[in-house]
Formats: C-alpha cells, structure tokens, sequence
C-alpha cells in the first residue's frame, strides 16, 4: 500500500514538472491554435460550399475565360468589350500599378522636399510647409479624390475651347492630352539601349565608389552615367534613320483622338493619393532629419561642405536608416488606397473586378483575386524596400 502511494506521489509530481516546463506548455498551447484554426477554417468553407450549392451557385474560376461584354476606358495593352474577364482584370491590374508606381514616386519626391522645408530656416517656406502637412494629412483622401475630381472636371474648358499652350498638348475637361513619336520598329530598340544605360550607370557608380575609397580619387560618375542613359538610345535612334514622325491630338467630333491622354479619373486618384502620402512622408523626413546629431552637421560645416552638400551627404544618408522602415508603411498605404478609384470611375483593379463580379455573380472568387493582387503588390514593395534597408544600414563589428 504504501509503495502504491509512492508511486502515485511520483507520477503526480512528474507531471506537474511537465506541465510547468515553459517550453512544453508553448508546444502544447501552439497545437492547440493551429488546431482551433483548422476547424474554424473548415467550419466556414463547409459551410460556405453549403449555401452556395444550396442557391445554386456555382464556384470556381471557369468564367475568367468567358466573353466580358464590357469596355474599359482606359488600358495599357489592346482590349475589346468581345475579350475575357481573365483580360479585363490583367487591364484592372496594370491601371492599379500605374497608379501605385507614379504615386510612390512623386510622393516619395514631394514629401521629402516639403520635409526639408518643415526645417528652413527661412519663415516664409517653413510655415507654407506646415500648413501642407497639416491641411492634406488631415483630411480623409476619399474626399481629396473628390475634390481633385470637380476641380479638374468643372475648372477645365470643353475640347472644343480646350487650352493648348504649345503645339501638340491639350488640356480640357477630358484630360491632358499631349503627342508622343508614331510607333516604329526602332522604338523598342530604343528602349532596350536605355536599360543598358541604366545597367552601365550603376556599374560606373560601383566602380567610382571603390575607386575613391582605394586613391580617395573623384570620377564623375552622375555625367557619364547620364550620358550613357541618354547617349545610347540617341545613337540608336540614328541608326534607326532618326524618325520624327509624332502622333498628335487632334479634335473629332466632341473630343481629341490620337497622343496619350492622362484622363481626369486617372489625374484625379493620382494627385489625390500623392499629395496625401506625401503629406505623411514629409513628417518622416523631419523626424529622420532632426534624429541625426547636429554634432554631424557641424562637422560637416567645418569641413567647408556647402549647406546643400551636408544636406546631401552627411544628414540624408544617416537619417535613411530611421527614415526607410516608416515610408514603407506609407508606400503600401498608397497602394492599398487606390482602391478608392472605383470612387471616381477609374477603372483599376476593384471597379473591374465589381463589374465583374455583378455580371457573374462570382462574389468568392472575385474578392480573392482583389486580396491575392494586393498581398502580392504590397510583399513585393515591403521585400524590395526591406532589401534596400539591409544594404544601408550600420555594420555592427
């Protein structure tokens, strides 16, 4: 009897040591959310499949080689009302991506000179700084959409009094209209000749860049980066025969034919989501600037830089480090925004996938595309930009 409550006394105190090991009860905690997870997830598809079968609906991704039936006011690659819904949302994606490439561009550019203003020193430039950033970020950017929106529309003449300041660029209420070369063989040819000036700029920069740190000797890197990326494609449009023939606007009927047209949809989401963001990049730039000791900049003063060249070359690089990890955030907040788009009736990614999914009836597969799109756009710019702050940032020893 006794050695029964022996045994009993160890099996109860070696389960308690089991149990109050920290990293057992994690093991054990963690299997018990992922199975939690499991069956909730299989819950709601069940019962997803249920309903859907239950209505009558059918499911799966079949009709995205069905005939649309819809047009697309504006698209990068050629598409007809008679091609595929699998099409029309390719046309959705690459209107969201000239949306989202542009804007994070100029934002990037806006934001970081309207931040370098907040800390003018003169009064004047500093102020009507703060009172963009404060005026933009402040208010919801569905409403600067709108606002963008009426200003072009109602504010611009009609094409047929439309304003052309110099041959060949329109401005009306339908747009921006401006000319660009005829299409030619060469052209693409043209464009392979600046990728190559863009790959041998950065070479030449890498090259300089040890150069300089082995002889502490200078070599002009941005001149002849700059000529190679204009230099090339210029020799090959000579090669080519120069050809000077231009697409240019021109009015039929109630509106211009012809050129490229930056609609006022697309102008208004663009100016809409750049300003905004721009207003939010702006205060990560003071914030970055004014992290950096200003012992750096004294340095760099005494060392007789130019105010511009201490801005350029001591400041703005070490403040990068705090800088990059909250643009980010802002870089995918302007993406994710231009879903707003559909708002103002331009046709990206959600006003297609809506009309869509309002001819079909493919609710699921519709919404999973949206969130498939902008899980992989926004990895994509977090992987690039994380990438870009690993490569600058301090080498501990």
């Amino acid at each position: 009897m006794a050695v029964d409550t022996q045994d009993s006394a160890r099996d109860s105190t070696t389960t308690t040591r089991f149990w109050n090991d920290p990293r057992i009860r994690s093991i054990i905690y963690q299997i018990l959310v992922v199975l939690v997870v499991i069956l909730t997830g299989w819950f709601l598809y069940s019962n997803l499949v249920a309903n859907l079968a239950q209505r009558g609906i059918s499911t799966g991704y079949g009709f995205l080689t069905e005939e649309s039936g819809f047009a697309i006011s504006e698209h990068f690659i050629s598409y007809s009302a008679a091609d595929t819904y699998g099409r029309a949302f390719i046309v959705g994606i690459l209107n969201t991506l000239r949306v989202a490439a542009l804007g994070i561009v100029l934002a990037t550019i806006i934001g970081t000179i309207v931040g370098v203003a907040r800390l003018s020193s003169n009064w004047l430039i500093a102020k009507l700084a703060t009172v963009y950033v404060e005026g933009m970020r402040n208010i919801p950017v569905l409403l600067w959409l709108f606002i963008w929106y009426a200003v072009i529309t109602v504010s611009l003449p009609h094409p047929r009094v439309a304003i052309m300041p110099i041959e060949g660029i329109v401005l009306s209420n339908r747009g921006l209209m401006f000319a660009v070369p005829a299409d030619h063989p060469i052209h693409l040819w043209m464009w392979i000749a600046f990728f190559v000036g863009l790959a041998i700029t950065w070479f030449i920069r890498r090259w300089a860049a040890r150069r300089q740190a082995a002889t502490g000797q200078q070599f002009p890197a941005f001149r002849a980066g700059l000529a190679a990326i204009i230099g090339l494609p210029l020799i090959v449009w000579l090669i080519g025969g120069a050809p000077t023939d231009m697409d240019v606007p021109t009015l039929q009927g109630f509106n211009f034919a012809g050129g490229v047209t930056f609609s006022p949809e697309f102008a208004a989401v663009l100016f809409g989501l750049t300003f905004y963001t721009a207003s939010f990049i702006a205060e990560i730039v003071r914030s970055g600037i004014q992290a950096v000791s200003y012992g750096q900049t004294e340095a760099a003063s005494a060392l007789g830089l130019r105010p511009t060249r201490v801005l350029r070359l001591v400041v703005l690089p070490q403040a990068l480090r705090i800088i990059i990890p909250p643009t980010t955030s802002q870089y995918l907040n302007l993406t994710k925004n231009s879903s707003l788009a559909v708002a103002v009736g331009y046709p990206d990614l959600v006003s297609v996938g809506n009309t869509t999914l309002n001819q079909t009836g493919q609710a699921i597969e519709a919404i999973s595309i949206y969130m498939l799109v902008y899980l992989t756009i926004s990895l994509s710019i977090s992987l690039g930009m994380n990438i870009y702050d690993k490569r600058i940032a301090l080498v501990e020893r």
